[in-house]
């Protein structure tokens, strides 16, 4: 099955919805913020704003969201690469998380367990170069 995305008569309304949200969460504090970017990117997704594009877009807003939430940005790591490199468990997550985003009892854990699994490749990938870098240098 493949996900539908929002009518162009709903989208307004359901963007407008998902930014009252996301700013809601994260001022409220009862959720920790990887998990409010998580269903923030997933929602965006799922709405579909415009015609070309919003992958893109949501990985940028994923950056501003992480650099706003207190993580440092590395322009040498990219969250493209990750997904670019999973791209089949990425579309899996998307579609199994987005197939249930409007129902009754949504299913999170899909797109939460991709997101958060490719934070931590991206991280562990940085620590990586970095060691590899400083190594370089001091035996140079």
């Amino acid at each position: 099955m493949v996900f539908r995305t929002a009518t162009p008569f709903y989208t307004p309304g359901l963007t407008r919805e998902l930014i009252d949200w996301t700013r809601a969460q994260l001022e409220a504090g009862d959720h920790h913020r990887l998990v409010v970017i998580a269903v923030f990117v997933v929602t965006f997704l799922q709405i579909h704003p415009f015609q070309d594009g919003n992958g893109r877009l949501s990985r940028i807003l994923t950056n501003l969201f992480l650099l706003r939430a207190g993580y440092a940005y590395a322009p040498f790591s990219s969250l493209e690469s990750m997904i670019e490199q999973s791209r089949e468990e990425y579309y899996s997550a998307l579609r199994q998380t987005q197939r249930t985003i409007r129902g009754d009892s949504p299913d999170w854990q899909p797109w939460l367990g991709y997101f958060l699994r490719s934070l931590t490749t991206q991280k562990d990938r940085l620590e990586t170069k970095i060691t590899r870098e400083r190594t370089r240098r001091s035996t140079s």
